[in-house]
């Protein structure tokens, strides 16, 4: 079964809210998610999950101190999550809020650690995006995102 572990901050509950929305598609194609507020995080968690998935609100452009933190402490384990999947999403407060930079620059991170990213051709191309609560787009977006995640993880596992 895949696993996969999906970390959030969240000050408003609409950044968790997402997180939530993928963790349903997750179950919903057969995974097993763990949806976790980052300061429940330890570093060393991440080397145990299929995929990562980081959320966060959008702050001057990009992720939240706490995430980035995160981020930054898993320099210690640089290699080792190779080849596994990562995802990102993003919340702000108002149209072109950042959402895009604030999801790229959680990708660029995971890039750097070698993971796989899977963009969307027919989607939120990045990874799931929020204006405010998350509308019935963006639940769509997200459920959608923990399925596809999911299917990934099958076909690279075999």
């Amino acid at each position: 079964m895949q696993k996969v572990l999906i970390i959030y901050y969240s000050r408003t509950g609409n950044t968790k809210k997402m997180a939530e929305l993928i963790g349903e598609g997750v179950k919903k194609e057969g995974g097993e998610v763990l949806v976790k507020d980052v300061k429940d995080v330890a570093v060393d968690e991440l080397l145990k999950y299929d995929a990562i998935v980081i959320g966060s609100p959008t702050y001057y452009g990009t992720m939240a101190a706490e995430l980035k933190k995160l981020l930054d402490d898993s320099v210690k384990f640089h290699g080792r999550l190779e080849g596994k999947i990562g995802a990102a999403f993003a919340s702000s407060g108002n149209l072109a809020g950042g959402n895009e930079t604030t999801i790229l620059d959680i990708l660029n991170a995971f890039l750097i650690h070698g993971m796989i990213i899977q963009g969307d051709p027919q989607g939120d191309h990045y990874g799931p995006a929020a204006i405010g609560t998350p509308d019935a787009r963006t639940t769509k977006e997200c459920i959608r995102l923990g399925a596809r995640l999911v299917r990934l993880a099958k076909s690279i596992s075999g």
